[in-house]
């Protein structure tokens, strides 16, 4: 079969590349959604129902026009998450998301990678704003989220996975000078 994939555009950070999300990425998503580290981005899931979240992430980039890209190490190709922009219907607004491998935590892979495609969201797209919903038990996400400068505003109850941090980016004027981009 081939693949048809919607432009998705290619953005580069200093150690990692955003690029489509791809069926290559699947062993390495269906371990990670096999593990209990899952649980905050709706795992565990089976092999099958993983293949089908990466269709869907290619469905959202068609729909939408936006999406989440697949992140890999610029110096080695090694797959090392999800990172990118999401906005289903049902969402309560634009988001800023990130899924990291197990093996890729701790790096500071999930700031780097978030950076660039909040500024994508706001330089390309003219996003205004911007949220992260975050399970209340993922600390290592909050911090993140921290280091985004993004504030805790409200629980959402999200219709499937319950009570749901929101966390608020700041605006693109709040980054023009000093703000966490001008460092990037």
């Amino acid at each position: 079969m081939t693949a048809v994939t919607p432009h998705i555009p290619r953005l580069e950070t200093e150690r990692l590349i955003l690029r489509a999300p791809s069926e290559v990425d699947l062993d390495a998503d269906a371990e990670f959604f096999a593990s209990d580290a899952s649980k905050f981005v709706g795992g565990p899931l089976s092999r099958d129902e993983t293949w089908r979240s990466i269709a869907l992430m290619l469905g959202h980039w068609t729909l939408r026009g936006f999406g989440v890209w697949g992140v890999e190490e610029k110096a080695t190709g090694v797959y090392v998450g999800r990172i990118g922009l999401w906005f289903p219907v049902g969402w309560p607004e634009p988001e800023i998301a990130w899924v990291l491998m197990n093996d890729a935590t701790g790096k500071g892979y999930a700031t780097e990678a978030a950076l660039a495609a909040r500024a994508h969201a706001y330089d390309v797209l003219g996003w205004e704003t911007a949220i992260s919903m975050i399970d209340p038990e993922n600390h290592a996400s909050k911090a993140v989220a921290r280091r985004l400068n993004a504030r805790f505003e409200s629980l959402y109850d999200h219709p499937k996975f319950g009570a749901t941090e929101i966390w608020r980016h700041p605006a693109p004027a709040d980054l023009v000078n000093g703000g966490v981009e001008a460092y990037a």
